[in-house]
């Protein structure tokens, strides 16, 4: 009987699958990563060609994309599967093979593969000998599915190779903010707030001096800044490693302003804008010297309010406040400080990732003193609640409805 034990976790395939994928130009993002670890879940991939079109049917959505996935794929898993038309699985033998796309690379469809064209000589999971009898389909390493139990563990529960997998697919998430009309304009066919009078007097010269076509002027729309302020206190620090992810990938997706604080206040735009992750990490940890401290709240709020945050980087935007409320400050002095950003801000969002433990109630000196001045109070523990995170981001709204639920939760 074959062994269908788990030899490497589905998310960490699928997280370094999609890696190099897209490395090579497939646009592959976490979404799609994670439909092929849960795909390994359905279809558990005990051979090379369930493994293939489990990858291509989650993983690749134009023809074009092909060719490149194709070709990581047998870097990867080896190219030694048998010459197959995609016509076969298509249904119709007499149709020509897709144009630019190297078929006799890919194994055949699973619904469509006879045991006898099998290549011999294969290795099976269980066999030590790393050989197959003749017949028998080449054999990858089973994976029983983790994914759920990936997606949902809370980062402060991963181990360190977990840990980089999930910084991988984390630093793809892009968060998107609510997008404002600014006070510039441009040219319209459509109606408009006004009429272009000089563009439309200047194009009637082409119909005779008759305006056929009004010209309007529309005020153009852009999206919100984002700011992120990250905790990394030493009651933070199992979650910071995930978080500089996020931060380190809305710098570089959205063009983000990120900070820091535990006893102060750093700023890390400049350092996470590096491409390399490794380097734009250490980078950042060598900027903040009170990484692991204690956290002092109101004045890091205060620090940037006044050295930022009054200076446009608060005005009409969405801060993201990622922090437990675990501060040494006075709740009063926590208070007024929102009370300010408040003011400056489109929305506030509070990422709090003790929400998600059982029985958690917002009774923190800092935290119940900051909730009825956030528009959103998500927990972001892990994967899957990160997603929360990029929902309120992109909220539209900008009142603040915290004070009422937050108290009942």
């Amino acid at each position: 009987m074959r062994d269908r034990r788990p030899a490497v976790e589905p998310a960490v395939l699928a997280a370094r699958f999609a890696a190099a994928l897209h490395e090579e130009g497939v646009p592959v993002g976490p979404d799609r990563a994670a439909r092929f670890a849960s795909g390994l879940r359905l279809v558990p991939p005990d051979t090379r060609d369930r493994l293939y079109w489990t990858a291509r049917a989650t993983l690749t959505a134009d023809v074009a994309q092909l060719p490149a996935f194709d070709a990581v794929f047998s870097r990867i898993f080896g190219d030694d599967a048998p010459p197959v038309d995609l016509a076969d699985s298509r249904g119709d033998p007499t149709a020509p093979p897709l144009p630019h796309v190297p078929s006799e690379t890919r194994p055949r469809p699973p619904d469509d593969r006879p045991a006898e064209r099998a290549p011999s000589g294969a290795g099976t999971t269980g066999s030590s000998s790393g050989t197959a009898a003749p017949g028998e389909p080449r054999a990858v390493p089973a994976l029983a599915s983790d994914t759920e139990r990936l997606q949902h563990t809370a980062f402060a529960d991963l181990s360190d190779v977990e840990v980089d997998d999930i910084r991988a697919l984390v630093r793809r998430i892009v968060l998107a903010t609510p997008r404002r009309r600014t006070r510039r304009t441009r040219a319209s066919t459509k109606n408009g707030e006004r009429i272009d009078v000089r563009k439309t007097v200047r194009n009637a010269r082409k119909t005779g001096g008759d305006p056929v076509a009004l010209i309007h002027r529309r005020r153009r729309r852009r999206p919100r800044p984002l700011v992120l302020l990250c905790d990394v206190s030493g009651s933070m620090e199992p979650y910071t490693r995930v978080f500089l992810a996020l931060l380190h990938g809305s710098v570089a997706g959205a063009r983000a302003e990120a900070f820091v604080f535990a006893t102060r206040l750093t700023r890390l735009t400049r350092p996470l804008a590096r491409r390399d992750p490794d380097l734009a990490l250490r980078r950042a940890a060598e900027s903040a010297p009170d990484w692991a401290g204690g956290t002092r709240l109101a004045d890091s709020l205060q620090r940037f309010l006044d050295d930022h945050g009054r200076r446009g980087l608060a005005r009409g935007a969405v801060i993201v406040i990622l922090s437990d409320g675990w501060a040494q400050d006075e709740p009063s002095e926590v208070a007024a400080q929102m009370a300010r950003l408040r003011r400056l801000a489109h929305r506030i969002v509070w990422v709090n990732p003790r929400k998600a433990a059982p029985g958690f109630a917002p009774k923190v000196g800092g935290m119940a003193a900051a909730l009825p001045f956030c528009d959103a109070f998500v927990s972001g523990h892990s994967l899957a609640a990160l997603s929360e995170v990029a929902d309120a981001v992109s909220n539209q709204r900008g009142s603040h409805r915290c004070s009422s639920t937050a108290r009942s939760t």
